[in-house]
């Protein structure tokens, strides 16, 4: 999916080595369930593609940065990729390593090779020529410079860790953690544990420390509204 590259070295052999190449067709960034789809949606339509992700392999937040006992939130019919189905075997709400062997399987049907160890640290639109200019660095540091007509951002909302600052932390001589580097409570029993925020992985934490044995707290910005259901969903 790349028409032509250069290469260029750095003064004395000191700087990292530099290259540029046209792409052909779009340059989507991330490998993740979004950038996947819009690159299996390519390919059904012959349009070629050049994917540039920063980890070593696909779906790195579901891979590496969330906790064992993780399933989808919504039902399995409504996270479906486009062009294929989940298998028919998997429950309503799949789990982690369920929805990963789907990816993995998705990846390998539509043919999808991302360009890995890629952190794309810039992108610019040049205005005269209606092309895209995106710097990445590959983990080896080199760095190249492609250029397409076509940019997808679909690096994910939660691709950054974002702790915030409180006041007086820096006294505090226990843990601490990002949810991100959550995997079990179980090394947390009989330990009181304060959870800050009340969505997805804040409740789902708490009660995985609950099951372990652990003391959870939890500090909330506002109020928590708890709906109750008025039709129970059939199963999917």
């Amino acid at each position: 999916s790349m028409d032509a590259m250069q290469g260029e070295q750095g003064n004395g052999g000191t700087s990292p080595r530099q290259s540029s190449c046209i792409v052909k067709g779009p340059i989507i960034v991330g490998a993740g369930p979004s950038g996947l789809a819009v690159a299996a949606t390519l390919r059904r339509h012959a349009v070629p593609f050049t994917i540039l992700e920063r980890s070593d392999g696909i779906a790195d937040l579901w891979t590496n940065r969330t906790y064992g006992r993780l399933r989808l939130h919504l039902p399995k019919v409504f996270c479906e990729l486009p062009h294929v189905r989940f298998p028919p075997e998997f429950p309503t709400y799949p789990s982690k390593r369920e929805f990963l062997r789907y990816l993995h399987s998705y990846t390998a049907h539509f043919s999808i090779s991302p360009l890995f160890g890629r952190t794309v640290t810039r992108a610019r639109f040049d205005e005269a020529t209606s092309l895209w200019h995106v710097t990445a660095a590959a983990d080896g540091g080199e760095v190249t410079e492609y250029v397409s007509k076509w940019l997808v951002v679909a690096s994910g909302e939660n691709a950054e860790v974002v702790v915030p600052k409180v006041k007086g932390r820096e006294r505090f001589a226990g843990e601490v953690l990002h949810s991100s580097e959550y995997k079990s409570g179980e090394r947390f029993k009989g330990k009181r544990v304060l959870v800050v925020g009340c969505g997805n992985s804040g409740m789902e934490m708490c009660l995985d420390l609950c099951e372990h044995g652990a003391i959870p707290f939890m500090s909330v910005r506002s109020g928590v509204s708890e709906p109750s259901p008025l039709f129970p969903l059939p199963p999917m």
